[in-house]
């Protein structure tokens, strides 16, 4: 009951410890039978598994998790809930680019020649599509080249040429604005 009330106690709005059965005892075959169908893990506290059960756990393998602290078992619980949460995300500005020039090439459909004003354009990075200052398009790179070379980045002060994945409508004057996503995991 203890640990019952220790784990109910974890906070939580996404995510919710759901108790199929709680019991005294070993750990036998049927809570292993239940815990396989039911797609759940086994907690033991200050117990031990069977004999039967382990010939269970066996055929219908079941995470069995055993402890002998209470405050293990709820650290433990919690870590695993809180990697079910959703991270979040976050932009990581990585360069400011003005458009100078579009060109329409046959093999590569629509270039921006551009030059990199502030810090540096990567190849795998989001990019913003910026127009008066208004967002028109949002997506990532497709090509980096300097002159005809594929490169994997651009320098600040540096012209180039880019190419954006699913976006042809680049006019002189657009502001790229490249970015990285950041995934931070959350904490309960």
């Amino acid at each position: 009951e203890a640990l019952i009330d220790s784990l109910k106690k974890i906070p939580s709005d996404e995510v919710h410890l759901k108790f199929i059965h709680t019991g005294i005892g070993d750990i036998n075959a049927s809570d292993v039978i239940l815990a396989d169908a039911s797609n759940a893990i086994i907690i033991g506290f200050q117990v031990s598994v069977d004999t039967r059960a382990k010939q269970e756990l066996e055929k219908h393998p079941v995470d069995v998790r055993s402890y002998r602290i209470i405050y293990d078992a709820v650290n433990d619980i919690r870590n695993a809930l809180e990697g079910l949460l959703e991270p979040k995300t976050k932009k990581k500005f990585l360069s400011r680019i003005e458009v100078r020039q579009v060109f329409k090439l046959s093999k590569s459909g629509i270039v921006a020649g551009c030059f990199v004003q502030k810090g540096k354009v990567i190849r795998k990075a989001n990019v913003d599509i910026l127009r008066n200052g208004e967002v028109v398009f949002s997506g990532s790179i497709g090509s980096l080249k300097r002159f005809k070379d594929d490169v994997r980045e651009v320098a600040e002060g540096m012209e180039c040429g880019i190419s954006i994945h699913n976006f042809d409508k680049v006019e002189p004057g657009d502001t790229i604005e490249a970015y990285e996503l950041e995934k931070i995991a959350r904490k309960l």
